[in-house]
């Protein structure tokens, strides 16, 4: 395996003559990490705990992106590396707008998707972005294009378990509503059929209207759902306030933008994983 660090350590961010990989937030440092193996050294520059989005660049890690060969990020996603890549990072760059686009489709049918930077929840789009930072890895460090192509395919072929694992649990289940605090769930729902119903729309610290929380209490109501989800990197006030009041339960379903101290012995994998058995039992999937 890689050496994958926070990008906001002290003396820890070691790896001798290394190649090195600055990924913005966990997803890319995962795939970075699958793929770079022991042949890189990859530098998460928002470390555990903190919500991706809030993420203020150190010094140090403006540094790493100048120094990285390869930057791995997401445009719009992160506006402190944004401006740092543009200002200090090289040309070896996978930018994930620029692998998967981001869906702008029709607000009446799929206005969930609109916008939602969160491609990573949706397994075959994330296998996209690691052949791209295989291609990248391959020609930034050619020496080594062979192991990171063979990376690359064995972790697609996970991903692609993991994707039907998932059209199977969703195939039959009582409802198909989700609600969500943080409406970062739209590729998941579109790929495997559900609806997704979010409280504070893509921002996870925004603040819904009386008006929201009584629509939202409405679909609850008329679609029997079960369950208010929450993330573990923003507070479950809103989401226990309005289950409380509704006499539904909450539940934790993982955006998985970054790891916390409950899930610093997880991965995307077992994180996915948990979400599934979320989804099925709030669900009543068999």
């Amino acid at each position: 395996m890689g050496t994958i660090l926070a990008g906001c350590g002290g003396d820890e961010a070691t790896g001798g003559d290394l190649p090195s990989v600055a990924a913005s937030f966990y997803p890319l440092a995962f795939v970075a990490e699958r793929i770079g193996g022991g042949d890189v050294r990859v530098v998460n520059l928002t470390p555990p705990g903190v919500e991706s989005h809030d993420l203020e660049l150190s010094p140090r890690q403006v540094a790493e992106i100048a120094a990285a060969d390869l930057v791995v990020y997401e445009r719009g996603f992160q506006p402190s590396v944004d401006e740092a890549v543009e200002q200090n990072a090289g040309d070896a760059r996978v930018e994930v707008t620029e692998v998967v686009p981001l869906e702008h489709l029709d607000e009446d049918e799929h206005g969930d998707l609109a916008g939602d930077p969160h491609v990573w929840l949706d397994p075959t789009l994330l296998a996209r972005i690691a052949d791209a930072v295989a291609d990248a890895l391959a020609t930034a460090v050619p020496v080594s294009a062979g192991a990171f192509r063979e990376r690359a395919e064995a972790l697609g072929a996970e991903l692609t378990a993991l994707d039907e694992e998932y059209s199977a649990g969703m195939r039959q289940c009582e409802r198909n509503v989700v609600v969500t605090t943080h409406e970062a769930f739209g590729y998941l729902a579109h790929r495997y059929g559900l609806e997704m119903v979010g409280i504070s729309g893509l921002s996870p610290d925004a603040e819904p209207s009386p008006a929201r929380l009584a629509e939202v209490g409405e679909v609850i109501a008329d679609e029997a759902v079960t369950t208010v989800f929450y993330e573990r990197l923003v507070s479950p006030k809103v989401a226990e306030t309005l289950a409380d009041d509704l006499g539904v339960v909450t539940a934790v379903l993982d955006p998985i933008e970054g790891l916390t101290d409950e899930t610093e012995d997880e991965d995307y994998f077992t994180l996915m994983r948990a979400n599934l058995g979320a989804l099925e039992e709030a669900n009543g999937c068999t």
